[in-house]
């Protein structure tokens, strides 16, 4: 769950000094929407493809060369703007050290979709992006090795998990991963989410009845999207 076990290692960078047009091509062929900007092997600042647009309109970021000719003034102009004019200079950043939990919340506070990743020196070795984030959701779910998705409501006691697991496992079900929280209120409760292996096959009609005789089940559904 850490930032360094997710994070793009020796990410793309760019120089403060070239124009917003040559950024843009550069995310273009690179398929990025994101550059760290380094001076001196030092984050100095984040360009991102919302910048770029904000520099100039994206149909004229995005000229080609025979478009290029029919307004060479307007081109002209944007070739002489530079990353270091529009970039993000008060950069947050983060150790790969830290939690996915941390990364993300970070993000949320800070409004951003990008943490470039430091160590201790405050070198640049990798990029956290909300993509990242959502991959690491999915592992945490273990998606890929099974469909079906069950939500229950607990009581918070010793041996409750227990009582649970047994019931999948009378039903010839395996559990590929668990997600809980505590939910407050008069009674402390917890929420807790099941998925389970595809492989053993599982009676999810007799399973259904069996965890509704002891529990509040919330829901049993099945994943209908591909996991690559």
């Amino acid at each position: 769950m850490l930032v360094k076990d997710f994070m793009t290692q020796n990410p793309l960078t760019v120089n403060g000094d070239i124009s917003v047009i040559e950024a843009a091509e550069l995310m273009k062929r690179h398929r990025v929407r994101r550059f760290p900007v380094l001076r001196n092997n030092e984050v100095v600042g984040i360009v991102t493809d919302r910048d770029l647009r904000s520099a100039g309109p994206s149909q004229v970021i995005n000229f080609d060369k025979a478009e290029r000719k029919l307004f060479p003034d307007l081109y002209d102009l944007l070739t002489k703007i530079t990353v270091k004019d529009i970039m993000t200079r008060n950069i947050v950043t983060i150790s790969p050290e830290k939690t996915i939990v941390t990364a993300s919340l970070t993000m949320l506070k800070h409004k951003i979709t990008g943490l470039p990743v430091v160590d201790d020196q405050k070198r640049l070795i990798g990029i956290l992006t909300e993509g990242d984030i959502f991959k690491a959701l999915v592992g945490f779910s273990a998606s890929h090795l099974g469909k079906t998705l069950i939500g229950l409501t607990l009581e918070d006691r010793p041996g409750v998990l227990k009582d649970v697991a047994d019931d999948i496992r009378e039903s010839g079900g395996r559990m590929a991963s668990i997600l809980s929280s505590i939910k407050t209120g008069e009674k402390q409760m917890r929420q807790v989410y099941i998925r389970l292996m595809d492989d053993p096959p599982v009676n999810l009609e007799e399973l259904k009845k069996s965890l509704e005789k002891e529990f509040e089940l919330l829901f049993v559904i099945e994943d209908d999207v591909a996991i690559p």
